[in-house]
């Protein structure tokens, strides 16, 4: 089988052909049609997690058809057409993974391949609507804003929603789950071109980040927000205090802009604002974001579908950031 391997840090991914795996019981064997990359593989790549575990087949998002069960009792699923849930082992605790949570993709091997093994747990029918490209990009993204935006955010349609840093997976997927709602929404992004497209796609308005006090203009063309999405963190993060309404719901997934400083104490205990972090989500997580999405009918932004063999290319691409949604694999 095909599989796009990192087998050294700093280096590039690696196309092999390596055996088709066998399940065991309580496995089934997926022949995977489309797998979708997320920042962590760039990451791994990079060597920016703790005990890394390579040659190791990158790739935490994947969508196909079961083809073999380690037992009788799997077989029922055989032929039928799966998504994959990559976070591994969450524990009994809804409020927080376990200490044995991992996600697929390092150091169990991932996605980029055209099969893979799953115990069954992990495995999910596909929504019928999607196509397996589709359903490829929606896994990691869509568990983590699902857990974000309602587990943590409480989120109901007459929120108003400011989601930041538009463009990248989790905050399209953000977007496209409050608009099914009906939700209000306001975006943020460094690229007028990313607001534009935005809109399109159902957001009532942006703003550019990179305008000085942007913040308060947005909170004066827009007003205050109920619930805050947010991936980056960083210096701009005291902005997202100024622009939330009083009793906030302020969620953080993510640090793509680093450590969070310059924030003044008081404006977030006069506002009574409700900091919390957030990523990825638990099995019932998982579940709950496949039933809103067969619900709705919602579809994931895909930027771009590339070959599997041009892997190496699009982690560079992802890594330059100039992707408007998901970019996938397909494998045949």
């Amino acid at each position: 089988m095909k599989t796009a391997v990192q087998e050294e840090l700093h280096q590039p991914i690696a196309i092999k052909d390596l055996p088709i795996p066998q399940p065991q019981a309580g496995e089934l064997c997926i022949e995977l049609k489309a797998s979708a990359l997320n920042h962590r593989d760039v990451w791994v790549q990079k060597g920016k997690y703790p005990g890394m575990n390579l040659p190791c087949t990158l790739g935490s998002d994947g969508a196909g058809v079961v083809v073999s069960a380690g037992s009788e009792s799997e077989e029922n699923w055989l032929g039928k057409e799966v998504v994959i849930n990559p976070g591994m082992n969450w524990g009994d605790n809804e409020a927080v993974a376990g200490k044995g949570f991992e996600i697929l993709g390092m150091p169990r091997n991932g996605t980029f391949s055209e099969f893979i093994v799953m115990p069954v747990e992990y495995v999910h029918e596909k929504p019928a609507h999607l196509s397996f490209e589709e359903a490829a990009a929606l896994p990691l993204a869509g568990v983590t804003a699902y857990r974000a935006m309602f587990t943590k955010a409480g989120l109901t349609k007459d929120k108003r929603v400011l989601i930041t840093g538009i463009g990248g997976g989790v905050a399209l997927t953000a977007l496209v789950f409050a608009k099914a709602l009906g939700c209000e929404i306001y975006v943020t992004s460094g690229s007028d071109v990313k607001l534009q497209r935005a809109k399109e796609l159902g957001a009532n308005g942006g703003i550019n980040y990179k305008e000085e006090k942007w913040a308060k203009s947005l909170s004066k063309s827009a007003g205050l927000f109920d619930v805050v999405i947010d991936g980056a963190g960083g210096e701009g993060f005291s902005g997202l205090i100024d622009a939330s309404n009083l009793a906030a719901n302020l969620v953080i997934y993510g640090g793509t802009a680093g450590n969070i400083g310059g924030i003044l104490a008081a404006k977030i205990f006069f506002k009574q604002v409700n900091i919390m972090g957030s990523t990825m989500g638990s099995p019932t997580d998982f579940k709950n974001m496949l039933a809103l999405v067969n619900t709705h009918k919602i579809s994931p932004v895909i930027d771009e579908v590339m070959p599997l063999d041009n892997a190496e290319d699009a982690l560079r691409k992802m890594e330059a950031g100039k992707q408007f949604g998901k970019i996938v694999l397909k494998h045949n």
